[in-house]
């Protein structure tokens, strides 16, 4: 993570954006959620906003299209591979996080689209399963939607806010310090949403 943050903060505007938006496209589409952070990504991004290297409504609105479209790429994977998707080497690796995903979707029908986005370990799968599991595409992309818009809006906002309390600590205290303090300030909101949401699915 400290390395695609310190990765980030050094690009230009135009680049930022592309780098955000493909994080959050491949994560959803592509199974990278597996090795890639879309999620810190965007948070990254947000902060970036607030120093004013990017726009924050254009980052926002490309960052919920990215999560959209995203996820409608992994369920018309799902729907056109079907279960021969499961017996693919990156997903028998990772049987437990498939059983997860799998077991909400039984669990929450639809709704699993929408709760998904806000877990890490299945924000990668379930679009996919839900395409397996021929769930129509008129009500996944209800959930689709609304958890895109959501999960996006609320990132770049945690990103803008940690890039406001950088912009104040470095005044007072300096560069250094600064960067330490946002980026554990950064870390600390996602392990404890990570944790919030690992204990509503236990």
């Amino acid at each position: 993570m400290h390395a695609l943050v310190g990765w980030l903060v050094g690009l230009s505007g135009p680049v930022v954006y592309a780098v955000v938006v493909g994080l959050v496209f491949a994560e959803d589409a592509l199974f990278f959620g597996f090795v890639l952070p879309g999620e810190t990504a965007v948070i990254v991004g947000g902060a970036l906003a607030r120093r004013g290297t990017v726009d924050l409504v254009w980052l926002t609105v490309a960052v919920v299209l990215a999560a959209i479209a995203g996820d409608g790429v992994g369920y018309e994977i799902g729907r056109h591979l079907g279960p021969p998707l499961l017996r693919t080497r990156p997903l028998r690796r990772r049987a437990e996080r498939v059983d997860k995903a799998r077991d909400l979707l039984r669990r929450r029908g639809p709704a699993a689209v929408f709760v998904g986005r806000f877990v890490a370990l299945l924000r990668s799968l379930v679009p996919a399963l839900a395409g397996a599991s021929s769930m129509t595409y008129r009500r996944f992309l209800l959930y689709n939607a609304l958890g895109g818009l959501i999960w996006g809006v609320g990132n770049v906002a945690v990103g803008y806010a940690a890039g406001a309390a950088f912009q104040r600590v470095e005044g007072v205290i300096g560069k250094t310090v600064a960067l330490a303090s946002a980026a554990l300030v950064v870390v600390g909101l996602i392990v404890w949403r990570v944790r919030r949401h690992r204990r509503s699915n236990a």
